[in-house]
């Protein structure tokens, strides 16, 4: 079965807050349920720890 056009789940890039541009994810995330900007501890491989990641527009 295929997927509707307007599917809940969109694809988001998460970028570290700690040193901008040196770290950048992406993972999707439901809109319905996260209404805000999507936050993790993600591994920053540049400063060789864990750092808050904060979804960029």
């Amino acid at each position: 079965m295929a997927r509707k056009t307007k599917d809940v789940r969109h694809k988001v890039i998460l970028e570290c807050t700690e040193a901008p541009g040196t770290s950048r994810y992406s993972t999707i995330k439901n809109r319905r349920n996260t209404a805000g900007r999507l936050e993790l501890k993600k591994y920053n491989a540049t400063l060789r720890k864990h750092t808050l990641h904060r979804e960029i527009k």
